[in-house]
C-alpha cells in the first residue's frame, strides 16, 4: 500500500505542475463563484478557497478540478498527520482505530487520484468520491465502535477536519448521472465483466493458477499464504485461486486486483474467525475476509464469522473492492454479517445469514435472487435486515435488493412470534434502500420498517417498495414517513436495477455471472 500510496501522491503532484486549467489571478470572478458555491452542501467551505483572488476559474469544472486538488491536498497532509501520531495511541482500543484510519485515508487518497484520469465517466467519479467520503465516516465510527470519546483529544485533525465538507461539495459539482445505459452485449450479459471471467465462472472447474488445500494436496494451505503470492506474480490480469472443501480458520485481506477465489461450493469451502467488536476489534477490522481489491470475485465459498450474538458487530465479509462480484457464496454472522463497504457490487444467488443490521454498508450494491435468512437473535432483541449507510445527498450508493426471499432460519422459526423483523432502519441520514420483486415470508413486521432513534433520517432517507410478494409484503400497514414510498412506477424502480444502479451493464458481462440487468 505505501509504494502505491507515494505512486499516488507523484502523480497528483504531476497533475498540479502540469495542469493549465486554472491560472492564478488577482481578479476572481467573485459573483461567478458566489453563484457556483451557492449549489453546493457548504457554500461557505467553497467560497473560503476560492474568494481569496488565488484562483481564476473560467467555468464549473475548473471549479471542480480545483475542489478535488485542495480535497487531495488535505487527505495527503491528514494521512501524513496520522500515520506520525500512532506512538501517542494511549491502549490497544485506540491502535485499532487509529490504524484502520491510516488504511483509511490510503485509500481515500486512491480514490481521489483516480478521479483525475481522463478515461473516467462521471459516474465512475462519483462512485470514487462516494467512496472516499465513506471512508472518513468509517475511520471516526471506528473510535465510536471501541467507545473511545475523545480521540479528538490526540487526533484533532481526525475529528475535525473539513475534507468531509469538500469531497460533499465535490459530488454536488460533479451530479453525475447514476446510469450508464445501452451497454449490453450480445450475449445479454453487462460488459463489466470480461469475456475471459465469464467463461471462468461458467467453467465446471476452472483452471486454477494456485490451489490452496489444507491436507497438503496443493500449493498452500492457508488462503492467506496463497492470495500473497498472487501478489507477487508478475502481470495484472485474472488470476484464480482454488481452495478445496475445508474450514479454513483464518482472517484474510485481499488487496490484489483481478482476483477470483473458487470454492468447492458454499456447503463445502468455508474460511472462518470470531472477531468481533466485543472482542476488541473495530467493525471495519472485525471482517474474516476483508476485500479491497477492484474486479474481484468468488464463486462457491461461505464467508462465516462465529463471535455469536454476544458479541455485537462481527463482520464476516467486508467488500470494497469496486466492480466486485460474490456468485453462490454463503455469508454467515449475526450482528454486521455483510458490509458492503463501498463502491460497485453485485451478489447473484447468495445465501446471506444474520440477526441485526446483517446486510448493512455504503456500496451501490444489487443482490439478485438471493436467500436472505433472518437468525434467532439475544432475548429481547429483533431482526433488521439491512442498514443502509449514506451520509450524503449526492453519493450514487444505496442496497437494492432484487428478485430475492426474505425468511426466517430454523433456529428462528420456533420462536417467530416472539420476535420483530423489520426490512431495515437508517444507519445514516440519507440511507437507502429498496426492494424490487421479491418474496417475503411471515416473518416481516407489517410496520415493515425501524427506527434508528427517534425521528432521524425519517424525512431524508430513501425506502422503497416495488411488486413484491409473499405473506409479510403487504404495505397496507408499513411506516408513515416522508422517506418510504411504496413504488408504483416501473421507471423509478428501474433506477434500483443492476443496469441502472451499478451501471452492470458496462461490467458484468465478462464474469459469466447470469443476471437481470433489468426488472
Amino acid at each position: 500500500m505505501a509504494q502505491k500510496l507515494h505512486f499516488s501522491i507523484l502523480l497528483f503532484s504531476l497533475f498540479i505542475l502540469s495542469s493549465t486549467s486554472l491560472p492564478f489571478s488577482t481578479k476572481t470572478n467573485k459573483k461567478a463563484i458566489d453563484l457556483w458555491c451557492s449549489r453546493t452542501p457548504y457554500p461557505d467551505v467553497c467560497k473560503n478557497f476560492f474568494n481569496d483572488g488565488q484562483f481564476d476559474p473560467k467555468n464549473l469544472l475548473d471549479i471542480q478540478k480545483t475542489a478535488l486538488k485542495i480535497a487531495m491536498e488535505r487527505a495527503i497532509r491528514t494521512e501524513t498527520l496520522t500515520k506520525a501520531l500512532g506512538q501517542k495511541c494511549r491502549n490497544k482500543k485506540e491502535r485499532a482505530a487509529w490504524a484502520d484510519c491510516l488504511e483509511l485515508y490510503q485509500t481515500t487518497i486512491l480514490h481521489l487520484n483516480k478521479t483525475f484520469s481522463d478515461h473516467c465517466s462521471n459516474f465512475d467519479i462519483q462512485t470514487w468520491l462516494s467512496s472516499a467520503l465513506t471512508n472518513l465516516d468509517t475511520c471516526r465510527a471506528g473510535f465510536v465502535d471501541l467507545g473511545i470519546k475523545d480521540y479528538g483529544v490526540v487526533f484533532p485533525f481526525l475529528a475535525n477536519n473539513n475534507i468531509t465538507k469538500l469531497i460533499s461539495n465535490s459530488l454536488a459539482m460533479n451530479n453525475c448521472s447514476e446510469s450508464d445505459e445501452g451497454n449490453t452485449s450480445d450475449e445479454g450479459f453487462p460488459k463489466w465483466v470480461r469475456g475471459g471471467d465469464r467463461r471462468l465462472l461458467q467453467a465446471a472447474e476452472p483452471k486454477a493458477d494456485l490451489v490452496v488445500a489444507q491436507d497438503g494436496s496443493g500449493n498452500y494451505k492457508t488462503v492467506q499464504a496463497a492470495v500473497d503470492a498472487a501478489g507477487k506474480r508478475k502481470g495484472s490480469g485474472r488470476f484464480v485461486i482454488r481452495i478445496k472443501k475445508g474450514v479454513y480458520k483464518e482472517n484474510v485481506v485481499i488487496k490484489v486486483k483481478n482476483l477470483m477465489l473458487v470454492g468447492d461450493g458454499l456447503r463445502y469451502t468455508i474460511i472462518t474467525g470470531s472477531r468481533s467488536v466485543g472482542g476488541g476489534s473495530t467493525t471495519f477490522n472485525s471482517a474474516t475476509v476483508a476485500v479491497t481489491g477492484e474486479r474481484f470475485i468468488a464463486r462457491g465459498i461461505t464467508f462465516r464469522n462465529t463471535a455469536g450474538p454476544q458479541n455485537h458487530q462481527a463482520v464476516a465479509l467486508r467488500s470494497g473492492a469496486d466492480l466486485s462480484v460474490f456468485f453462490r457464496c454463503g455469508f454467515e454472522g449475526y450482528q454486521d454479517t455483510l458490509y458492503a463497504h463501498s463502491q460497485r457490487q453485485f451478489y447473484r444467488e447468495c445465501y446471506i445469514y444474520g440477526t441485526i443490521d446483517f446486510i448493512f454498508g455504503n456500496a451501490a450494491v444489487v443482490l439478485q435472487n438471493c436467500m436472505i435468512y433472518a437468525r434467532k437473535p439475544m432475548q429481547g432483541q429483533q431482526c433488521v435486515v439491512t442498514a443502509q449507510g449514506r451520509t450524503d445527498p449526492n453519493q450514487n450508493t444505496g442496497i437494492s435488493i432484487h428478485n430475492s426471499r426474505v425468511m426466517a432460519a430454523d433456529d428462528l422459526k420456533p420462536v417467530i412470534k416472539s420476535v420483530r423483523t423489520y426490512l431495515g432502519r437508517p444507519w445514516k441520514e440519507y440511507s437507502r434502500t429498496v426492494y424490487l420483486q421479491s418474496f417475503m415470508e411471515s416473518l416481516v413486521n407489517p410496520a415493515g420498517w425501524l427506527e434508528w432513534s427517534g425521528n432521524f433520517a425519517l424525512n431524508t432517507l430513501y425506502y422503497g417498495e416495488f411488486k413484491n410478494y409473499g405473506p409479510g409484503s403487504s404495505t397496507a400497514n408499513r411506516v408513515k414517513w416522508k422517506g418510504y414510498r411504496v413504488i408504483t412506477s416501473a421507471n423509478e424502480a428501474a433506477k434500483f436495477t443492476v443496469g441502472n444502479f451499478i451501471a452492470g451493464n458496462s461490467w458484468l458481462p465478462g464474469t459469466g455471472v447470469p443476471f437481470t440487468a433489468g426488472l
